[in-house]
């Protein structure tokens, strides 16, 4: 596992589907930055995610409403999860744990199921600094296009063209 003074907290901003592959991502963004890191799953995953991220509750428990469900019943608590590597376009994840208020224990998982895990336990999600810097996307947004522009309109004058 990684050092834990080596992760970004992450926020989930969602589950899409990535055009035209028709294929969907989890969308992680940085909290305090604004750095992404889409990571692409299976269509059942995807389900499971975009279920509790819509409050909708199964007649029946799913996987991992099972699993949380079975960690409560043994007094085990979800500490954080985090996608600690990428290796060959494949991520991993780290489920971590904390049996009897103390005791860490670190689990590989697949970064889908650690995902689904998270929202359903309400634990942060994190990920390792060497995963944002080789996967990690900068995207900047809408707003920060126009204010970049109207700062640029605001410090340029029609000389700055050369046109007479």
């Amino acid at each position: 596992m990684k050092n834990e003074n080596d992760l970004i907290k992450m926020n989930l901003e969602g589950v899409r589907m990535e055009f035209p592959s028709q294929k969907p991502i989890i969308l992680l963004k940085e909290e305090t930055g604004n750095r992404f890191l889409p990571i692409w799953i299976g269509a059942f995953e995807a389900y499971a995610i975009a279920l509790e991220l819509a409050h909708y509750k199964t007649p029946r428990p799913m996987t991992h409403d099972l699993i949380i469900d079975i960690l409560n019943s043994l007094n085990v608590k979800v500490d954080y999860v985090c996608i600690s590597d990428i290796i060959d376009n494949t991520f991993y994840a780290i489920l971590t744990l904390v049996r009897d208020k103390q005791q860490k224990i670190n689990i590989d998982i697949r970064p889908s199921d650690a995902i689904a895990i998270a929202v359903r336990s309400k634990c942060p999600v994190f990920a390792s600094v060497e995963v944002i810097e080789n996967a990690g996307l900068t995207i900047t947004t809408i707003d920060e296009e126009v204010e970049k522009f109207r700062d640029f309109l605001d410090h340029t004058n029609p000389d700055d063209f050369g046109i007479k």
